[in-house]
């Protein structure tokens, strides 16, 4: 039986998503991220020395120590308040940017605010709202989008775009039509940038060019090989048929690297976020050669501030320091530098 919208309803399906992505195997079971067809050069004499490798750069006018992302993941149930409190302070201690998951049914449902609004502990970060672009079909507009970056005191405002996740819910709000000309609306209106998220299936050329003409300010592509929403889907379903419904797309999507390419040829001049199944350091090193100016992890985060802060913050080191040895192994002293070097493609064999 389909849901009604109420935030009730909405915080049960956020506390189902928590949970299964921490219980159950929801990655994608066979396409991977794209990123095992490249390799780095190996520099056996890199001429730097690796304690000189720096690290630090500029997104959307905040100055972060690496191009590191904890992407958005949970909101709108309590269950989230403890995670995001992890998350967020290991972000200050580390200087790293965080999003939030969905803030829709805190809109709807103010007492569950308290969940999101992290910045007691991380004053300093950069911090990313969330909504679903699909909700500008259902009676929401600036004010709500300026409620969301309101609520957390945010920089910047994530639209994020998951058709495929909409339409394997029984209860999924499935109307994008015209949704292009709103999510512009909200670009011009809002006063703070605004970021087009895909959630795990990454974007077309023509999609990107169309949201980066309607004034988005970044990109992040969220590509396949990671967690799998329909695979999160499928373990929600309320029976039979949705769950067959669910599980023949948990292979969909387009891989993280390709959907980089995508991004870049789609909107050469736009600040770009990678994510969708970066494990390590050297998937996030991978990344910024290829094109984007960040790169966004969930998954592990997730399970990392599960436990505590302090796994959160163990988890960012081994990323940096991998990022760092990966950079210092390609000669590349900066991030400037990595982001101009090239990376092999290996033939993929048929």
């Amino acid at each position: 039986m389909k849901e009604t919208q109420g935030s009730p309803e909405i915080e049960s399906r956020k506390a189902d998503h928590i949970r299964i992505n921490l219980e159950e195997n929801v990655q994608f079971p066979a396409l991977g991220t794209g990123l095992e067809a490249y390799r780095f050069e190996h520099r056996a004499l890199p001429e730097i020395n690796l304690a000189d490798v720096e690290t630090t750069t500029d997104f959307l006018g905040k100055r972060l120590a690496a191009p590191l992302l904890v992407s958005s993941m949970t909101g709108g149930t309590d269950l989230a308040r403890r995670i995001n409190f992890n998350l967020a302070a290991a972000c200050q201690e580390n200087k790293i940017a965080m999003g939030v998951g969905s803030q829709r049914a805190a809109i709807e449902d103010p007492s569950l605010a308290g969940s999101l609004q992290v910045r007691p502990v991380a004053p300093d970060i950069l911090l990313l709202a969330n909504v679903g672009a699909v909700q500008l079909n259902y009676g929401y507009g600036t004010d709500q989008c300026r409620c969301a970056v309101d609520m957390i005191e945010a920089d910047a405002l994530i639209l994020h775009f998951n058709a495929l996740q909409e339409a394997v819910q029984p209860e999924g709000d499935v109307n994008f039509a015209g949704l292009l000309h709103k999510v512009e609306k909200v670009c011009l209106s809002l006063g703070v940038p605004v970021i087009a998220k895909e959630v795990g299936w990454g974007f077309s050329v023509q999609d990107v060019r169309a949201l980066a003409n309607a004034g988005v300010a970044a990109i992040d592509v969220a590509g396949s090989g990671g967690t799998s929403w329909s695979e999160v889907e499928y373990y929600r379903a309320p029976d039979r048929f949705h769950a067959r419904i669910a599980a023949a797309f948990a292979d969909w999507g387009t891989p993280t690297a390709q959907a980089i390419v995508n991004a870049r040829e789609g909107a050469p001049d736009l600040p770009l976020i990678a994510s969708g199944g970066l494990r390590n350091g050297i998937d996030v090193a991978m990344c910024i050669a290829l094109g984007a100016s960040l790169a966004g992890l969930a998954s592990p985060f997730l399970k990392a501030a599960h436990e505590s802060q302090e796994t959160v913050d163990e988890l960012i080191h081994i990323l940096v320091d991998q990022l760092k040895i990966s950079m210092f192994c390609t000669g590349a002293r900066d991030i400037d530098t990595l982001s101009r070097t090239p990376l092999l493609q290996l033939r993929q064999d048929s």
